[in-house]
């Protein structure tokens, strides 16, 4: 079974059911928490009672700096609702970890950026390192995959398509909520991974809910796919992509082709026009709600919960 991992700014704590013990490790990192699993270990076995789950304040479980690698378009629903047809190449790109966040901090939406959108992933968090070159098989996978996180990975929408720009619109500060928790698996756990179904709230309305089998690239073959050209390190993380259900959607076919003709500048007035109209895009007050888990509860990341606020 998972052991799920909460960090504060106190330490690391081994979360057992309401309760939370704290971990006997000097670990300050992602990193070095995993190179002292025994400590993990012996917490989880411990007969203390531990504090209540309730009053201690979730930060990231995942530390930074570290890298922070995301797939693009990866599930088949995703692709519907960008209006892909046919097969969808893997594709990656970058956040900077400047943009990882607490589960419960407030998503923060820059003064320049109209439309805010969010997108719930699962996080895959490295336990060894993955240099470049590596094949990974399914059977692999614990070798190199500690644990799992939930993440948003949240998007300015009219930086991404107005400058083709995925690095700038996806890597502001608040723009990778993580957690609560870090789910450690052990190898069996692994059989379970198409099980996990990814929901996310806004304001209590349900927007996205998928499972795993959904997924285009799954994780085995991205990691593979990544190590053409990308080394990890353990504590390294990396964003599997985010089932439909986004706010931004692709318009009906005849108005993008009728789109293509237009210049650039035109183009892009006249579809943010109709995009301010979508209210589904994050707006100051709103709170988003994002967990994943097994129906079964084997593995359960937890749930966050992040206002979004104007910045000042």
């Amino acid at each position: 079974m998972s052991t799920n991992v909460l960090r504060t700014a106190d330490g690391w704590w081994v979360v057992r059911a309401a309760h939370a013990v704290p971990v006997d490790t000097k670990a300050a990192t992602t990193a070095e928490l995993l190179a002292d699993r025994d400590a993990v270990r012996e917490a989880a076995d411990s007969g203390r009672p531990g504090a209540p789950l309730a009053d201690l304040v979730a930060l990231s479980p995942v530390t930074t700096p570290c890298r922070v690698v995301a797939q693009m378009v990866n599930y088949r629903s995703h692709a519907r609702d960008s209006g892909f047809t046919g097969d969808i190449p893997p594709a990656f790109f970058r956040k900077a970890s400047g943009s990882v966040s607490g589960p419960g901090d407030t998503i923060v939406r820059p003064p320049h950026v109209r439309f805010l959108d969010y997108e719930i992933e699962l996080g895959l968090v490295m336990g060894a390192p993955l240099p470049v070159g590596t094949v990974v098989e399914e059977r692999d996978l614990p070798s190199y995959v500690a644990g799992l996180v939930v993440t948003n990975d949240v998007s300015a929408r009219d930086v991404q398509l107005t400058k083709t720009q995925f690095y700038e619109s996806k890597s502001y500060p608040t723009f990778t909520p993580a957690g609560p928790f870090l789910a450690l698996l052990e190898p069996e756990d692994f059989a379970h991974l198409l099980d996990l179904r990814l929901k996310l709230s806004v304001n209590g309305e349900l927007r996205q809910d998928r499972t795993l089998a959904d997924m285009i690239v799954r994780p085995a073959r991205a990691l593979t796919l990544l190590a053409r050209f990308q080394a990890l390190d353990p504590g390294d993380l990396l964003l599997t992509g985010t089932p439909g259900g986004t706010a931004l959607k692709a318009p009906p076919k005849p108005v993008e082709k009728i789109g293509a003709l237009l210049p650039p500048a035109t183009k892009w007035k006249a579809f943010f026009k109709t995009q301010a109209k979508n209210p589904r895009y994050l707006r100051a007050g709103d709170i988003v709600t994002a967990g994943i888990a097994t129906p079964d509860g084997r593995i359960d990341l937890g749930e966050q919960r992040t206002p979004v606020a104007d910045a000042h």
